[in-house]
């Protein structure tokens, strides 16, 4: 027979609360972890520091070349003319910045979407397949991510020369195409992908490139965003390499082509053209802006993923 403790025993080891129910969640909340001050005013100054350039930015590209000299940085000028800088950039030099605009965006979709593809594929095959020589490569490829890119441009550029191959769009796109943090991001999220549910696959018959893109390419889809926004926002800003690739002007990204009328109004003959340096930087920025916002929920959830998994 079982011998239960008596009603004394019970209330020594266990004592009876004999609070209020209303009482017990407040000292939950008091107990709670209290807000801090100090941190919240060191991310408020964070944040004033990311986004005070933009402000100043937004502000001066409303502004004519002479309310630009003539007014506070930090406030409007008299004149409101946003749209009238916006025509100048759009026209100046025959068009020209369109064209940067353009050849910017072929930059992104061949070279970052290039490189989230090879990410793609190089990670899975990395995680899923056995083959000789698999630890080193990837001990290679994983030394590369602490490789600066300007260390490797002259290198690249001498490579590319001997095949006569630079003052080409391909001379940008083809480094570009080689990510080694997304691939080493890539990775992460392949070996969470389920080897029962390849296995499975390959069982009824599918080949292993529809494997990858009908079953393995959907579940890594947050790590693939996010890859892809770290390779656009790489790409967009790319300014050395294609500024030692290329010679003509008609071949420039945004970011060669505004620093070139950058230097320009630096000139000793340069003309009043801050105001629209300025104007076109703001219309640089708020494709990259649009991107990272329509992406947000998809890069935020494969970061904190990748950061998990492993």
């Amino acid at each position: 027979m079982t011998a239960y403790p008596s009603l004394d025993t019970a209330a020594a080891v266990q004592p009876v609360d004999r609070r209020s129910r209303t009482e017990r969640p407040k000292q939950r909340r008091r107990s709670g972890q209290r807000p801090s001050i100090a941190l919240t005013v060191v991310m408020i100054c964070f944040a004033v520091y990311a986004l005070l350039p933009l402000v100043w930015m937004l502000i001066n590209s409303t502004k004519t070349y002479e309310g630009l000299l003539g007014s506070f940085g930090l406030w409007f000028a008299d004149d409101f003319a946003l749209f009238q800088n916006i025509g100048e950039v759009l026209t100046r030099d025959d068009g020209i910045y369109v064209r940067w605009f353009l050849n910017t965006i072929v930059y992104v979709i061949a070279g970052a979407g290039g490189a989230t593809v090879l990410s793609a594929l190089g990670g899975y095959g990395m995680a899923k397949y056995t083959f000789p020589g698999k630890k080193v490569i990837f001990a290679v490829i994983l030394g590369a991510i602490a490789i600066p890119g300007t260390a490797l441009a002259v290198p690249t550029f001498l490579m590319f020369s001997s095949l006569s191959m630079t003052n080409t769009m391909a001379s940008v796109i083809v480094p570009a195409l080689a990510s080694p943090f997304g691939f080493y991001l890539m990775w992460i999220f392949a070996r969470e992908v389920p080897t029962e549910v390849i296995e499975a696959a390959r069982m009824d018959g599918s080949s292993e490139l529809r494997t990858f893109f009908t079953i393995a390419l959907p579940m890594m889809a947050p790590g693939l965003v996010t890859v892809f926004l770290f390779d656009v926002v790489a790409t967009w800003n790319n300014y050395f390499l294609p500024l030692i690739m290329l010679r003509s002007d008609e071949l420039f990204p945004l970011s060669v082509g505004l620093q070139a009328w950058n230097l320009e109004a630096q000139g000793i003959q340069g003309g009043a053209v801050y105001h629209l340096v300025i104007t076109a930087s703001l219309l640089t920025v708020i494709p990259i802006v649009i991107a990272f916002l329509a992406l947000q929920r998809f890069w935020q959830n494969g970061l904190s993923a990748g950061s998990v998994k492993g």
